[in-house]
């Protein structure tokens, strides 16, 4: 027995020695500033945990918290745009990117309730001049849509495309035609635009007008939600926050990605309502939960946010960072510094 014993513990030795190399090595390949931004101190407010952000490379940064039992929240910091110097302004309009897509699922479940559209018929079903041009049409349902289920290529990866977007839902398309499938219909999940275009142009033939004039009436409307719009050519744009890509000196925010743009308030009350069940009634709830999230992020070049409901504080807090990178650490930081604001309230509840 002695020297199974003996072998067990060299074992045992071996196995802590890798490890600590491994945890060494893993550390060596982590960028030090999200290392930074996970370890410093927690602030004792928001605010400081806003400021402190700054100094992982953000141009500006805003905050919206909106908790049960206390006014709203507003907190920024940084710059609305550096090259004029304009501090960064709470309730400035930001691109927000594929938090839109809680928008769509909202409008394709009132559509599905109405009887408009069906979660179970297929590509094919709604548009058959794509059998043949998309891989699996015939057997890819709305339902996989609306879910990332469907194994269409995403058409945002095609190469170049951010530095050259397309202008018209057919040319977002045409990137995609007659491209193999990535993989069975709902034989896996694959985060896909893609998707999404399809969605936005389904509900545009089913009601006959834009998408976002539907959102409006189905959505924005019913909550009073007036700082909310399709895009970048509905606004003043000075009331458009700055957009800044890590490496490029100008400001981005002019070039259209065809993203909504909204406030981080009214993107925080239209997140409430989803939550508590205010925006849908109970069927159209039931059928909701079935099929996709109630949080999201979003993410284009210059602009990133978050947008997520906590039922332990029973809070809401969207966060809008006008500063991206090409490796993704900016995003990182977005996730940890919204976990770090989160935090922050939960210690303040406890208190």
């Amino acid at each position: 027995m002695k020297p199974a014993k003996k072998k067990t513990s060299k074992g045992k030795q071996i196995f802590r020695i890798v490890l600590i190399v491994s945890t060494f090595i893993s550390l060596w390949f982590v960028p030090w500033i999200l290392v930074k931004a996970w370890l410093l101190p927690l602030p004792n407010t928001v605010q400081e945990q806003v400021e402190q952000t700054l100094s992982y490379g953000f141009d500006g940064v805003i905050v919206y918290v909106d908790q049960a039992g206390k006014p709203p929240a507003f907190y920024a910091a940084g710059y609305h745009n550096k090259a004029q110097k304009i501090p960064a302004n709470p309730k400035a309009l930001f691109k927000i990117a594929s938090i839109s897509k809680l928008y769509d699922a909202v409008a394709i479940t009132k559509l599905v309730n109405s009887k408009r559209l069906s979660l179970d018929k297929t590509l094919a079903d709604y548009f058959p001049e794509l059998v043949g041009r998309i891989e699996n049409a015939k057997t890819i349902t709305l339902r996989m849509l609306v879910q990332h289920r469907s194994g269409i290529p995403n058409f945002t990866d095609t190469p170049n495309f951010w530095n050259h977007p397309t202008t018209t839902h057919e040319d977002a398309l045409n990137l995609i035609l007659d491209v193999p499938a990535n993989f069975k219909p709902n034989a896996d999940y694959q985060y896909c635009n893609t998707n999404y275009l399809l969605l936005t142009m389904l509900i545009e033939k089913v009601t006959g007008k834009p998408k976002f004039k539907f959102i409006k009436e189905a959505v924005l409307e019913p909550l009073a939600l007036k700082n909310t719009y399709g895009s970048i050519n509905d606004i003043n744009m000075n009331d458009l926050m700055s957009g800044y890509y890590v490496g490029v000196e100008e400001d981005i925010k002019t070039t259209d990605y065809g993203s909504m743009i909204a406030t981080a308030e009214d993107v925080g009350i239209f997140l409430r309502a989803l939550n508590d069940g205010t925006l849908l009634n109970k069927n159209e709830m039931d059928m909701y939960a079935s099929i996709y999230e109630f949080n999201h992020g979003g993410l284009i070049p210059g602009y990133q946010s978050m947008a997520e409901y906590h039922k332990d504080i029973d809070a809401v807090v969207v966060q809008f960072m006008n500063t991206t990178d090409f490796v993704g650490y900016q995003w990182n930081l977005l996730e940890i510094t919204h976990t770090r604001v989160v935090k922050i309230l939960r210690k303040a509840k406890k208190a």
